[in-house]
Order: structure tokens, then sequence, then C-alpha cells
């Protein structure tokens, strides 16, 4: 079941995006940074974004539990685009039709609201993730980027666009 995120959601969220990105980014960040990466720091961030005018976060639920999510909203660089901020699946999860389902989701309400296309970012090493989005129809429109994942982790990055 695919529904919006509530306060009472915050630290099941915060503990599946800690838990996916240390599995999703083995190998291309630092084991010590994502071993330091800290659920209640991600929920504080739930929390204080909370209820922006126009941000959604949409999560699956699968027997009982939190099994993904996907945070998207007007593009941070051109509000007039809708952007993917985050979709990250719990590593159970994996390979079952849940991030699919997000996405598909996000997708939706970002079409429904009038957005002509979306946007997101992703790390360029990033193989698993790159395949999903082309799956999806997404295409890199050449724009790079370089995300700084931590004290003197600069990784490059590239955007992605699909029309809606």
């Amino acid at each position: 079941m695919i529904r919006a995120q509530t306060e009472a959601d915050f630290d099941a969220v915060a503990g599946v995006h800690v838990r996916s990105t240390q599995a999703s980014y083995a190998g291309l960040l630092p084991a010590a940074h994502l071993a330091s990466l800290d659920p209640a720091v991600f929920a504080g961030r739930r929390r204080a974004l909370h209820g922006q005018p126009g941000r959604h976060t949409l999560l699956a639920d699968r027997d009982d539990r939190i099994a993904g999510f996907a945070s998207f909203g007007p593009d941070r660089e051109d509000p007039a685009l809708g952007e993917l901020y985050a979709i990250y699946v719990d590593p159970p999860a994996w390979g079952t039709d849940t991030g699919w389902r997000l996405f598909t989701a996000a997708r939706r309400v970002l079409r429904d609201e009038g957005y002509p296309a979306m946007r997101l970012w992703v790390l360029a090493a990033n193989d698993r993730a790159r395949r999903f989005y082309q799956r999806a129809g997404m295409t890199t429109d050449g724009v790079p980027a370089t995300h700084r994942a931590a004290v003197g982790v600069a990784l490059p990055k590239l955007r992605y666009r699909c029309p809606l």
C-alpha cells in the first residue's frame, strides 16, 4: 500500500533511509561515513521538512512495515519543474515492486500538480539506481554536479529528467 507519511512515521522512515543508504552506497562512500549515519539525525531532518508547501513523502507499506519512501516536490533549481528528492527501499524489499510503485506514485502526484517534467540527481557511479531510472524512461540531460557526502568526499552526480 502507498500512503502519505505522517509524523508518527519519522523514526521508522529514518531507519529505512539509513539502512538503504548504507547498503546502496557500500563501496561508493567510505565505510566509516556509512557506519556513522544516525537514524535520529535523519528523523530530525524529516521533522524539519515536514509540512513545507509542495513537498510530499509517500511510503510503501509491506507486511505491516515501511518498506520504502519517496520524497518529492518542486525542483530546487527550477520550481516550474518537479523533482524526486529521494527514493529509498529497505534492503529486504529490494527486488520487489516497492521502488517502482513509489516512483510511479510520485510521478503521478507531480503530474497531477501540473509539473511538465520531473528531474532528479543520482551518483554517477550508482549503476543500480541509474538502470532503474533509465527503465522508468528517464534520461540524463548531461548536467553534471558534485555530491559532497562528507568532509573530503566529493563524488560526481548526474541529473536525470523525464516528461510527465
